[in-house]
């Protein structure tokens, strides 16, 4: 039996003196390591190892949660009777409870999560300092905020009172490098980094070292616009941000405290008529897989967005209770969701469908309003005219609304950006508004 299962076991014998109606139990236990390397010499050298216990108690529909940090007998128990007495304390709340037995995880699928990389020091060392190296031999490259490697390994498990203990592993290797490019007086900088689950299938280190180069280079020169309204492509490394917000708009507890711009949307257009939005969480050996919710409900195949119309809401099982609705088993969020494309082609193949406008690379700033749906960021790319690009672009913000983003979209590319747990290409809108130089 693992450490987990047995720390479990014993938790759940100190639950029974409490007689809780219900509980739920999370378990966590990670380790890794990560180095960061700047101008050639070690900055940071890090081994980790993390373990939590989190415990939700019932009693009726009363409820109470406790955490710690230590998973000995003696902090469990403090743990739980923390729990119990929070719980004795709050007020009764209808929508309190777990999720039915039927929907519970007890067969969840092995989604080949768990590829361990035996890294030692040296090692991360070695590929931190390559990936640098490769940056800094770039032409107009003078100076680097850090390369950085990290592993990280972990189980997790989760146990109700329905009967359910289950648990899964995982792995999360990274290569990044952050750079600075000079050109006279002008400096701008470039990040660029490779993730995944199997470190065999990180790009090498020379490749992201070269590609945060070439980013950086790219961004000389840069020049500002007039204010105007234009078409926008949003790169596969930003598009998913736009529908982050629209899963966002959807969320069950934005939907029960009316605090969205997608307010009582199923079954209305929010997206043109040819895009679908689903989540695909089985996906095996993918960034964003998941089997099961934080509620510990099996997860399922499903659309929140089909032929342009909202499906489902985005919900676990307490804002499901809040909506009179069936948990889509998303308590924690959205596990590799997928935008179909409706384009047949990449950035440069939008570039040119687009002939004209502006290509945001970088967004800056918060100014999203998940409840109006009003967008204001700060803002870098370049700017197009006759389907090339023309020169970069800088201290510019876009606008719009959500709504109107959303609907305006004209194309999703193939370019799938798989680093995300929103998959998603290029994404072409028809019109925002620039604000540059007055």
């Amino acid at each position: 039996m693992s450490s987990l299962k047995q720390t479990t076991q014993l938790a759940i014998e100190l639950l029974k003196k409490h007689q809780v109606s219900d509980y739920e139990i999370v378990l966590d236990l990670s380790s890794g390591v990560s180095t960061a390397v700047r101008l050639g010499k070690v900055e940071t050298l890090q081994y980790h190892l993390d373990q939590s216990f989190e415990v939700n108690v019932f009693f009726g529909k009363k409820k109470g949660h406790a955490s710690s940090v230590d998973v000995s007998k003696d902090s469990l128990d403090k743990a739980i009777e923390s729990a119990c007495l929070i719980a004795k304390y709050t007020q009764d709340d209808p929508f309190n409870g777990l999720a039915p037995k039927e929907l519970m995880a007890f067969d969840a699928p092995d989604l080949d999560l768990y590829h361990p990389w035996d890294l030692d020091a040296q090692h991360s060392i070695d590929i931190a300092k390559a990936c640098e190296e490769a940056a800094l031999a770039q032409n107009e490259i003078n100076n680097s905020e850090g390369a950085e490697v990290s592993s990280f390994q972990g189980e997790g498990l989760y146990a109700n009172s329905n009967g359910l203990i289950t648990s899964q592993n995982s792995t999360s290797h990274s290569l990044s490098c952050a750079l600075i490019a000079q050109r006279g007086d002008e400096m701008q900088t470039a990040y660029e980094y490779t993730t995944a689950l199997d470190a065999n299938d990180l790009e090498a280190s020379q490749k992201v070292g070269e590609k945060a180069a070439k980013l950086a280079q790219q961004k000389l020169g840069a020049r500002s616009l007039s204010s105007q309204k234009c078409p926008v492509i949003f790169t596969s490394r930003l598009s998913g941000g736009l529908f982050s917000q629209l899963l966002g708009a959807l969320g069950g507890a934005r939907q029960y405290k009316k605090s969205t711009f997608l307010l009582n949307s199923i079954d209305k257009i929010v997206l043109p008529e040819e895009l679908s939005l689903r989540e695909h969480p089985f996906a095996k050996k993918t960034l964003g897989a998941k089997a099961i919710d934080r509620d510990g409900v099996l997860k399922r195949e499903q659309y929140f967005v089909e032929n342009g119309r909202v499906k489902n809401f985005v919900m676990g099982q307490y804002s499901a209770n809040q909506l009179g609705l069936k948990t889509t088993a998303n308590a924690g969020g959205v596990s590799n969701v997928i935008i179909e494309e409706n384009f047949d082609g990449g950035l440069d193949e939008m570039i040119k469908a687009m002939d004209k406008g502006l290509v945001v690379t970088e967004l800056m700033g918060q100014g999203v309003n998940g409840t109006t749906g009003n967008y204001s960021r700060g803002a870098l790319g370049f700017w197009v005219e006759n389907g090339e690009i023309q020169y970069p672009v800088s201290g510019l913000t876009i606008a719009g609304n959500l709504k109107d983003m959303l609907l305006g979209i004209v194309s999703v590319g193939n370019d799938v950006d798989y680093r995300s747990n929103i998959k998603v290409g290029s994404v072409l809108i028809n019109q925002m508004t620039i604000a540059g130089e007055s």
